[in-house]
């Protein structure tokens, strides 16, 4: 069974399954249908695979082009899950949030295996990618695929493999970002390694799923304490009037022992702002304490509340309460360039500011209108940046730093600037009308 899936596999003969479409999924059916496999697409979203059968994209750093050819390749999208059936492979890409509680939220794992299994078989091998906690795939998904009658590493082989995706990258994609594997059984390893050798570059084996699991949550919780440490030091700086950007350019110059980390107005997409607290509350199974992680969230959930503090004292310099203030916040994305909003502080952000009164508006050229999400629901379309509107706004708080947003376009027309990304340094200011924060 396992030297006939690897064959399939190795040879690219094999249908590879990709559940879930989103920011993880569509790039891998791209990957997978670039390196020779026919590609089948699922997801309980209708719209997204009729636009994948019509070769459009909806993602905006993914071109069309590249979906057009993965479809005239063979590549499909359905929402028939009985469809699985005819995949070698099945690769799981769905969220994994957290609840209100900020608790794991596996619903959407949970619902996709259950959803999969009456239709699998014999014979293929199932990958989990969602980032979670150590012990998910043991304990969540081995006991519901083996409550179908197939026997995982023997006719059927689990594997967890941590999505490492970059959206908008221009250096690294899914082809040459390393991929960790980890197989419950030294046989799913092996059927882990032949379902990835084809379409990335280089594979990081490791001994087990729960190490695999752990990988990805230990580089997220990495950038998350590190970038609590440095917003940290930024509320520090400003109160003691050192610029944290030059700091940082001048640590940077010690070859070895420092990484630069950079400081904004709070955490945003999908790993950094949720993936550590699938360990913490994973810990308290095992009456841990992870104090790091716990208190690295509780600094980074902070910021936004920070950020309003300064556009209520740069408005208040001006003889300006925040309430009744319009604010014109540019950039809904969590980073730059990019059309992902997911877990975005600039959220959080008007939602502040909305509760203080404050007459809020956006723009970013990449979100033309607030989708609506689990937590928020505002309602607005994107702002025109023009004279006028950069000149009406008795604030303009910069949230996202898009390559689009011209400086000093913005800094000649707008009366007062709250700047969390650095874009106008202080040293360089000489209007008088930027607030670091």
């Amino acid at each position: 069974m396992l030297s006939n899936l690897c064959q399939r596999l190795d040879s690219g003969r094999a249908v590879i399954g990709i559940v879930g479409l989103g920011y993880v999924g569509l790039p891998l059916l791209l990957r997978f249908s670039e390196a020779g496999y026919k590609v089948l697409g699922l997801d309980i979203d209708p719209g997204k695979c009729d636009k994948i059968n019509a070769g459009q994209s909806y993602i905006a750093h993914i071109s069309a082009a590249a979906v057009a050819a993965a479809r005239a390749a063979g590549s499909e999208a359905t929402t028939d899950f009985a469809r699985a059936a005819q995949a070698d492979a099945l690769i799981i890409c769905v969220p994994t949030p957290l609840n209100r509680h900020r608790e794991p939220d596996l619903s959407y794992v949970i619902n996709t295996v259950e959803a999969l299994a009456p239709h699998l078989r014999s014979g293929q091998v199932l990958s989990l990618e969602s980032t979670t906690y150590p012990g998910t795939t043991d304990e969540e998904l081995l006991p519901r695929i083996e409550k179908t009658g197939l026997t995982v590493g023997r006719d059927f082989f689990l594997v967890y493999s941590p999505e490492r995706e970059d959206p908008g990258s221009k250096n690294f994609s899914p082809r040459n970002i390393p991929k960790v594997i980890g197989g419950h059984t030294p046989a799913c390893l092996e059927a882990g390694r032949a379902l990835y050798g084809r379409a990335i570059d280089t594979l990081v084996p490791v001994s087990s799923t729960r190490a695999a699991e752990m990988t990805k949550l230990l580089e997220n919780i990495f950038r998350s304490v590190n970038i609590a440490l440095v917003n940290e030091l930024k509320v520090l700086c400003l109160r003691m009037g050192i610029d944290i950007h030059e700091v940082i350019r001048a640590a940077t110059t010690k070859p070895f022992g420092f990484m630069a980390f950079h400081p904004g107005p709070g955490l945003g997409g999908h790993c950094i702002p949720i993936d550590p607290f699938y360990l913490t509350s994973k810990a308290r199974e095992y009456d841990i304490a992870t104090r790091f992680i716990e208190l690295a969230g509780e600094v980074n959930t902070a910021m936004p509340y920070f950020v309003v503090q300064r556009v209520m004292e740069a408005l208040n310099e001006q003889g300006r309460a925040l309430k009744g203030a319009k604010v014109l916040l540019l950039g809904a994305a969590y980073k730059k360039n990019v059309d992902d909003d997911r877990e975005s502080p600039s959220y959080k952000l008007m939602e502040l500011l909305q509760e203080k009164g404050a007459e809020v508006s956006y723009n970013d050229p990449h979100i033309p209108a607030l989708r609506p999400g689990r937590k928020y629901d505002f309602g607005l379309t994107s702002t025109p940046l023009t004279e006028h509107n950069l000149a009406a706004a008795d604030c303009i708080l910069l949230a996202t730093d898009h390559d689009a947003y011209d400086p000093d376009f913005i800094l000649k027309h707008a009366r007062l600037i709250v700047d969390t990304r650095n874009v106008f340094p202080p040293s360089g200011d000489q209007t008088g009308k930027v607030y670091p924060a």
